[in-house]
C-alpha cells in the first residue's frame, strides 16, 4: 500500500505518518531526507530521533531516494519517507547539480512496484502566495508536480491540518 500524506509545516503530518506505520504491525524502516545544515536543523532532526520507537530501523539518505526504497521494500516491512520536499530541496540545491528529474522519474518508476506498505510524508507548499524569486518559485513548482504524480499513483492520499486528518483519496481512517 502507498499512501502520501501532505501538510503545512507543523500540521502534524509526521507524527500522523508514525502513528500510521506504529499501527501496522510491521517493522519499520525511518527513512529521513533530512540534513543538519544548522543547529536548528539538527535540533529538528534530534527531536524526530527521540519520539521515534527504538526497534525502528533508520536510513538516512538526503539524494538516492529511489535507490533506498527499491533495496529496502519487502512484503512484511513499512517504509516511512520524511520527506519528500526535504529530498526535493536536498536535489535542487545539490553542489555538483545532481540531475533533479532524472531522481524524481526515478522515483515516480520505482515506486508502483514496491511491495509491503510505503507511507510517504511531504510538505503542501502551493497554498500559500507565489514566493518571490527564481529559485522558491521552482522549488514550488516541482513540490506541486511530485505531489500530483505521487498522488497519482498512491492508494491513500492524507492532507494533515492543525493535527487533523482529511482523507483525499482511498479508504477512510
Amino acid at each position: 500500500m502507498l499512501e502520501l500524506i501532505l501538510g503545512g509545516a507543523r500540521s502534524g503530518k509526521s507524527r500522523l505518518a508514525e502513528r500510521l506505520a506504529g499501527a501496522s504491525g510491521l517493522p519499520v524502516t525511518y527513512i529521513a531526507t533530512a540534513q543538519a545544515g544548522d543547529g536548528e536543523m539538527g535540533e529538528r532532526i534530534r527531536q524526530h530521533r527521540a519520539r521515534r520507537p527504538a526497534e525502528w530501523d533508520l536510513v538516512e539518505e538526503p539524494l538516492a531516494l529511489a535507490r533506498v526504497l527499491a533495496e529496502r521494500a519487502a512484503p512484511e516491512r513499512c517504509l516511512l519517507v520524511d520527506c519528500l520536499t526535504l529530498w526535493l530541496t536536498n536535489l535542487l540545491l545539490h553542489a555538483d547539480g545532481a540531475p533533479l528529474q532524472a531522481q524524481v522519474n526515478e522515483l515516480l518508476a520505482t515506486l508502483p512496484g514496491l511491495p509491503g506498505r510505503i507511507i510517504l510524508v511531504s510538505n503542501e507548499t502551493g497554498l500559500g502566495v507565489v514566493p518571490l524569486g527564481e529559485l522558491t518559485r521552482r522549488y514550488v513548482d516541482e513540490a506541486g508536480w511530485l505531489h500530483q504524480a505521487v498522488a497519482e499513483l498512491s492508494e491513500r492520499v492524507l492532507f494533515t491540518v492543525a493535527g487533523l486528518p482529511m482523507v483525499l483519496k482511498g479508504e477512510a481512517l
